[in-house]
C-alpha cells in the first residue's frame, strides 16, 4: 500500500502552513546536532538533566495564571502555583496540554499559554519546552472546535486510502504547531484484533497489521510533513488484542512471538523506517515478550531488548502516563521512574507526585542504581529531538498568524470532505437510500448530543424528525416511548453504541423492528455493533463517530445525497460464534 508525499488536498493547504512558524534543521547557529546537543548537555547539571525527562501537566490557561482555583489544584498537585513556578523549580522538558487542566479555551489562548510556557523555560538559557497533546482525532481530541476535528484512526482506515490519513495528518499538524505545540502523541499503531478491547477500538486504523502499517506511516509523514512537530506511535509493543484497559488494569497479551512480528510489530517498524519522532510504551504484561510479567513499559527485554536493538530504533521512548493503574500495579510511585528508565525509557510523562518521581531519580544516581550517563543517553535524545523541530531557533508560534491556520474554511471543508469518504454501508435490504420527499421518522438510540445533531441534519433536509433519547442501557420504559413514537413514521433511525455491553439497545432495536417501520441503525463509534443487529434492522452504517461531520455524512449517505465509499477496515466476527466472521475486511456497499 502506497500513500503520496503530498496530495492534492495537502497541496491546498500550502499557503496556511507557510504562514505558521517553521523550524529548520540549521537550529543552534547551523551547529550539528551531535554537536550542538554535547555542548549543551555538558552545561547543564545533574538536577537540569533529571529534570528534561519529565513531561508532566499544569493548571491554566496562562503560564503564570493566578486564577483561584487553578493556583490551588497547582499546589496541591506539584507544590506550585503556576507552569512558569513549576519550570523553574524541576526544569522539566516538557508540559501536556488537557482540557481537565483548564489549558486549551480556544486558539488564541492556546497560542498564548505556548508561548509563556516557552519565555518561562527558555528564560536564563534554559532548554525549550516539548509541548505536547493527544490530538488523535475521532475519539480522543484535546482541542475541540473551531480548531478543524478531523476523522478518527478508524474512520480513515475505513477510506482504505493512506493518502486519506496523510491529509489528515497534514491539516492536524499545521494547526498544532501554530497553537504553539510541536509534539502529538498520535497515531495509534495497535492493531485492533479483538473487538472486544475497551481501549482502543476506534482509535486504531484496523484489523489488518499491513493496513495498519501504512496508514500509521502515513499519519508519521503528514504531521511531520513541516519538520517542525513529531508524531508519536503507540502503545509499544501492541494494545489492540487485550479486553481489558490498561487506564485501570494491567491487560495481559497472549500472543506469541511470531504472532507478535505477524500482528503487532509491523505497524511499529514502518513508523519507525518513517521517520518517527517518539514511540509511546504500554502498561501491558506481554509474556512471550518478557517472561518475567513486567509491564512493557518497565521492562528491558521490550523497550532495549527489541525496540532498541531489534527493531533498531533511536529515537525518543515515551512512557503511557505514569498515573494509570497498568503500571502502579505491584509498583510505588518512587520506583516505577527509576525501573522505566533502567528498561530504556527517556521520558517520563505524567508521573502521579513530580517531587517524589523527580527525586526518586535523583537519589537513584547517588545511590549508584542508576548512571548519569545513563541520564546523559536519554536527555540526548529528548534534547535532539528539540534541536531537529527546530525549537532552538525559534520555539515561539505567531499569534498573529493563528487565525488564518486553525479551523479555516478550507480545512473545515477538507475534514467533511475526508469524512463523506468514510462512512461505511454494510446492511441494507434495499431501504436506502430513502426517497427524498420528507415526512415524519423517528430518531432515536444513544446520545444525547448525537440524536440532537441526528435531528438537526434531517430537519435541515426537509423531514420532519420526532426525537426520543434512549441513553446507553435503554431502560423498558425508555424502549415502551421509543416503540410509541414509531407510530405514523415513515422509518427509524436509531443510533447505537457498544451493544454488546449493552444488551438493551438491541432489545430497543429489537422492538423498534417489531413495529414493522423500517430501521436504519447507525454504529456511531466501534463498528461491531451489526453483529447484535443483523435479524432486526433494515440497514446498518458505521460512522466509527459520532462528531457532527460523521453524522453529516451518515444522514447525507442514509438520503442517497452522499453515495457510501467506506470499507470495513476491520472483520466483524458473529456474535454467537466469534471465530466466524459475519462481515469481512474490505466489505461495503454503494448505490451505484
Amino acid at each position: 500500500m502506497t500513500h503520496p508525499r503530498r496530495t492534492v488536498l495537502a497541496a491546498a493547504l500550502g499557503a496556511a502552513a507557510a504562514a505558521a512558524t517553521t523550524g529548520t534543521a540549521a537550529a543552534g547557529g547551523g551547529q550539528s546536532e551531535k554537536r550542538f546537543v554535547k555542548r549543551r548537555l555538558k552545561a547543564m547539571s545533574l538536577q537540569e538533566k533529571v529534570g528534561q525527562l519529565f513531561t508532566v501537566y499544569a493548571y491554566g490557561r496562562t503560564a503564570d495564571t493566578t486564577d483561584a482555583a487553578d493556583v490551588a489544584k497547582n499546589q496541591e498537585t506539584h507544590g506550585v502555583d503556576n507552569a512558569a513556578e513549576l519550570i523553574a523549580t524541576y526544569k522539566v522538558g516538557g508540559i501536556i496540554y488537557f482540557a481537565w487542566s483548564n489549558n486549551v479555551a480556544n486558539p488564541d489562548q492556546i497560542t498564548g499559554l505556548s508561548n509563556g510556557l516557552q519565555a518561562a523555560s527558555t528564560a536564563d538559557g534554559g532548554e525549550p519546552l516539548l509541548i505536547a497533546t493527544d490530538q488523535e482525532h475521532g475519539l480522543v481530541v484535546r482541542i475541540t472546535a473551531p480548531a478543524t476535528q478531523l476523522p478518527g484512526a478508524m474512520a480513515l482506515g475505513a477510506t482504505h486510502d493512506t493518502g486519506a490519513a496523510y491529509d489528515a495528518a497534514v491539516i492536524s499538524g499545521t494547526e498544532l504547531r501554530a497553537m504553539g505545540l510541536n509534539l502529538n502523541f498520535a497515531p495509534d499503531a495497535d492493531v485492533n484484533v479483538n473487538p472486544a478491547n475497551p481501549v482502543i477500538g476506534v482509535r486504531s486504523f484496523g484489523s489488518d497489521a499491513a493496513h495498519v502499517a501504512g496508514f500509521a506511516a502515513a499519519q508519521v509523514e503528514g504531521y511531520q510533513a513541516r519538520g517542525d512537530l513529531a508524531a508519536t506511535v503507540k502503545h509499544f509493543p501492541g494494545h489492540g488484542d487485550t479486553e481489558d484497559d490498561s487506564h485501570t488494569d494491567l491487560p495481559q497479551i497472549d500472543h506469541t512471538y511470531e504472532e507478535w512480528q505477524e500482528v503487532d510489530a509491523p505497524p511499529f517498524r514502518a513508523a519507525i523506517d518513517a521517520g518517527v519522532g517518539a514511540i509511546m510504551s504500554a502498561h501491558i504484561q506481554f509474556p512471550a515478550l518478557d517472561p518475567t510479567l513486567t509491564p512493557a513499559t518497565l521492562s528491558k527485554p521490550i523497550l532495549t531488548g527489541l525496540l532498541r536493538e531489534e527493531l533498531g530504533y533511536e529515537g525518543v521512548i515515551v512512557t503511557d502516563s505514569l498515573a494509570m493503574e497498568g503500571v502502579r500495579e505491584g509498583y510505588g510511585d518512587d520506583r516505577i521512574p527509576v525501573l522505566a528508565l533502567q528498561a530504556g525509557i527517556d521520558m517520563l510523562l505524567m508521573p502521579v507526585d513530580l517531587d517524589l518521581a523527580y527525586n526518586a531519580v535523583l537519589n537513584a544516581v547517588a545511590d549508584g542504581e542508576l548512571t548519569e550517563r545513563r541520564i546523559d543517553q536519554s536527555v540526548t535524545r529528548i534534547l535532539g529531538l528539540k534541536y531537529r523541530l527546530g525549537l532552538y531557533d525559534n520555539p515561539y508560534a505567531d499569534p498573529d498568524e493563528v487565525a488564518a491556520i486553525v479551523g479555516t474554511t478550507a480545512n473545515l471543508e477538507a475534514a467533511q470532505a475526508l469524512s463523506d469518504r468514510t462512512t461505511t454501508l454494510v446492511h441494507n435490504d434495499g431501504i436506502l437510500p430513502v426517497p427524498h420527499d420528507g415526512g415524519p421518522l423517528l430518531v432515536t438510540g444513544w446520545g444525547e448530543t448525537t440524536t440532537n445533531l441526528l435531528t438537526a441534519e434531517f430537519t435541515k433536509r426537509g423531514f420532519t424528525p420526532t426525537r426520543v433519547v434512549t441513553g446507553i442501557a435503554p431502560t423498558q420504559a425508555q424502549i415502551n416511548a421509543a416503540v410509541a413514537a414509531a407510530n405514523g413514521k415513515s422509518f427509524i433511525v436509531v443510533s447505537t453504541n457498544g451493544v454488546a455491553d449493552n444488551p438493551s439497545q438491541a432489545a430497543l432495536v429489537k422492538a423498534l423492528a417489531a413495529t414493522g417501520v423500517p430501521v436504519v441503525a447507525l454504529g456511531v463509534r466501534n463498528p461491531y455493533d451489526i453483529a447484535h443487529l443483523t435479524e432486526d434492522v433494515n440497514a446498518y452504517l458505521a460512522t466509527y463517530s459520532y462528531s457532527a461531520d460523521a453524522l453529516e455524512s451518515a444522514v447525507a449517505a442514509v438520503l442517497g445525497h452522499l453515495d457510501p465509499q467506506g470499507r470495513l477496515p476491520v472483520d466483524i466476527p458473529r456474535a454467537d460464534d466469534p471465530e466466524s466472521v459475519l462481515y469481512a475486511f474490505g466489505h461495503g456497499l454503494s448505490y451505484e
